[in-house]
């Protein structure tokens, strides 16, 4: 099984090298196994995973609201070019904090144009609509995904065991 979504996740690589955002996704609902296949994948790829909540919330920890709002991007992108390529990111939920105003998918775009990055994204692809949270929730997105590999993690199967597959190439 862990072989299989790896697999899936190094072929969603591959194909984002030729897009103008190398960006790959790994979707799912919370305990679905998102961290651990970016577990499995980083070490395949020799790469480290970055938690994105530590990394950036202690850059911005000294900063003013208003500081915050204007100094995400940036430092996400130091973040990511502190980082062995592909950029493999991990607990991307300050992203979505309502005060800071910013778009997370948007962001994620930005820092995977010069660099191939794979992320977690806790929610759903359902008709080629990416979610994240339930409706109603204050930090729900709905975005039409455009030149974004997209690999889901499906809930558990009958006998327990989770079930991969590769989300379409979006363009």
């Amino acid at each position: 099984m862990t072989s299989a979504i790896c697999s899936e996740i190094h072929t969603a690589l591959e194909t984002s090298e030729r897009l103008y955002h190398k960006l790959v996704l790994v979707v799912g609902e919370a305990g679905d196994g998102k961290t651990f296949a970016l577990r499995e994948a980083a070490e395949s790829l020799n790469t480290e995973i970055i938690n994105v909540n530590l990394a950036i919330s202690a850059e911005l920890l000294d900063l003013t609201a208003k500081q915050r709002v204007l100094r995400l991007p940036e430092v996400l992108d130091q973040v990511a070019d502190n980082s062995i390529s592909p950029v493999v990111l991990d607990n991307l939920e300050i992203l979505f904090d309502m005060d800071l105003k910013l778009d997370p998918l948007r962001l994620l775009q930005g820092i995977s144009r010069n660099r191939t990055t794979l992320a977690s994204w806790n929610g759903s692809f359902d008709d080629g609509k990416l979610i994240y949270a339930e409706q109603g929730h204050p930090e729900h997105r709905k975005y039409d995904a455009t030149d974004i590999q997209i690999v889901i993690i499906n809930k558990p199967n009958n006998d327990g065991a989770k079930e991969f597959d590769r989300g379409a190439e979006l363009s």
